[in-house]
């Protein structure tokens, strides 16, 4: 975004939903479905300070799936997203 004179700015709505959980796994695992929310999120050109709108395509809630690990940390860690921004919610 930065090559692209770019930055967002704004609330990033969630609605997160466990779906699947294996903390017995040697890498503890989870899935859960997201409901994306985009109406309070803009992109900003900041060179001009004026917003980019999105696509005419780009839906405003669409839902999410994300794969998260427990790493040594103990922290989770999102190693897949992925959007279908042909399933709103």
């Amino acid at each position: 975004m930065k090559k692209n004179n770019t930055v967002l700015r704004g609330e990033f709505g969630h609605q997160p939903e466990v779906t699947a959980l294996d903390v017995d796994a040697k890498v503890p695992t989870a899935t859960a479905g997201d409901c994306i929310g985009l109406s309070k999120w803009k992109t900003l050109d900041t060179k001009t300070k004026k917003p980019i709108p999105l696509p005419t395509a780009q839906p405003l809630r669409y839902i999410a799936t994300v794969t998260v690990e427990r790493w040594d940390s103990n922290r989770w860690m999102v190693t897949e997203y992925q959007p279908d921004g042909s399933r709103s919610c």
